[in-house]
Order: structure tokens, then sequence, then C-alpha cells
């Protein structure tokens, strides 16, 4: 089976926001349409392609009904994301995460709780700026009004990828947790 555009499969349009009961309308709908347990008489290629189409059913549903794994699949979609892809982040970005990487490696010699609620505050503010930001554009894109569409996932790869940034961050920032 080629590879199937999950939105497709849900007859829904590529959206960042989604109508989620639809969704999950849509998904126990093909749930009970290709459960294998109904195709036990049918021949082996039949049973295949049930077990496939359900497996397929269930991936859809994981992706899109999660709105990061949305995000990376819609840009996937588009062309916008590569195995191996040389991201570069914005230069301003790349300066204010070198402060919290500094603070990060001072921490590694005086854990300091202090410093650690004060770093953790600002990583807060970055990503809810960055989640203001993702969501104007993911509603930009949604609406479509004459905008151009290109520069909105553009802009859209660009929120991931500093997302990403900032997990890593803070998954560093939770070894000095204690």
């Amino acid at each position: 089976m080629s590879e199937i555009n999950y939105f497709e499969f849900y007859d829904l349009p590529i959206s960042f926001a989604i109508d989620e009961q639809k969704l999950k309308k849509k998904f126990y709908e093909l749930s009970k349409r290709y459960h294998p347990d109904f195709y036990v008489n049918e021949d082996e290629e039949k049973q295949a392609e049930i077990l496939e189409l359900s497996t397929l059913n269930n991936k859809a549903f994981q992706v899109i009904s999660d709105p990061l794994k949305r995000i990376e699949y819609i840009l996937g979609l588009q062309n916008l994301l590569a195995d191996g892809d040389k991201y570069v982040l914005p230069q301003d970005f790349l300066m204010d995460m070198m402060d919290v990487n500094e603070a990060l490696m001072e921490m590694e010699f005086d854990h300091d709780e202090i410093k650690l609620a004060e770093l953790t505050q600002m990583v807060d503010g970055m990503e809810l700026s960055l989640f203001d930001e993702l969501k104007q554009s993911t509603d930009e894109f949604d609406r479509r009004e004459g905008k151009d569409v290109d520069t909105i996932l553009l802009t859209i790869k660009d929120i991931w990828y500093r997302q990403k940034y900032l997990l890593r961050i803070r998954e560093s920032m939770n070894k000095f947790r204690g």
C-alpha cells in the first residue's frame, strides 16, 4: 500500500485545528470496518489487507489527534521536513539559547535551586511566546485568506524547530531537579 495521506484517509481537510468529534467518529467507524476479527474466514491476502488498514487507522489517529505530531506530519506532507535536515535557527534565538546553555553549564558546578527556578521561568516564558506564535500561524494557515501558505508553513517550521530545541533544554534542566 502506498503512503496514504492521513487527512484524506479520514476525509478531513489538512488543518492544524481539527474537529476532534469528527475525527473520533471516523476512527471508530473505520475501527469497526477494518477489525481483523470480522475477516477470519477470508483468504490470507484479504486478511493482510484488512490488518494493514487497521494499522493505518490506528497510526493515523495517533498522529492527527496529537497536536505536536500533527504539526510535524503536516510539515512532512508539505516536504518541509527531511531526515538529517540541518535547519538553521534564527540568530536571535540562538543568542538567547547561548545564555540558557551557559546557565545550564554553571548548574553542573553550582547546583543552585534559585538559579534553576529563574532559568525554568525564563524557558517557560520562551515556550509560551512560541506557543502564541504557533497558534497565530496555524490559525492563519487554517483560514488561508489570500495569504501565502508557503510563507506561513515556513514560519510554522521555524517555530517547530525552536520548540524542539527548547524541549532539549527542558530535558537538560530536568536532570538538576531532585
